[in-house]
């Protein structure tokens, strides 16, 4: 059984920045990909990004490409979220997922087995 604990999140202003972290027990941490998720009141969750278990590969939503940078520390079993020049669009409870790795990281939630509880992230303008 894999745990996930999101740390990170809190009330910051427009344009800071903020850094999410995910620790992860149980399970090979280095098997997993890992994604970040978010999901604002009244909306669907939304995919932000993924790493793959060696951190080769990174993948991105369009809404936040050039502003977040996923990262991940297999000596920590820690993935990082560093989230620049937030918006009050970032505002969400964010959410990390980890799946065994395979040839293609996946965007889709359904494709991710364990999850953390949330951060929430919200930013005022």
């Amino acid at each position: 059984q894999v745990q996930l604990v999101e740390s990170g999140g809190g009330l910051v202003e427009a344009g800071v920045s903020l850094r999410l972290s995910c620790a992860a027990s149980g399970g090979t941490f280095s098997s997993f990909d890992i994604a970040w998720f978010r999901q604002a009141p009244g909306k669907e969750r939304e995919f932000v990004a993924a790493v793959s278990r060696s951190g080769g590969l990174t993948i991105y939503g369009d809404s936040v490409k050039r502003r977040f940078t996923i990262s991940r520390d297999n000596a920590k079993n820690t993935v990082y979220l560093q989230m620049n020049s937030l918006k009050p669009g970032d505002t969400a409870v964010y959410y990390c997922a980890v799946r065994s790795s395979t040839v293609v990281v996946s965007r889709s939630p359904y494709m991710y087995d364990y999850w953390g509880q949330g951060t929430q992230v919200t930013v005022s303008s």
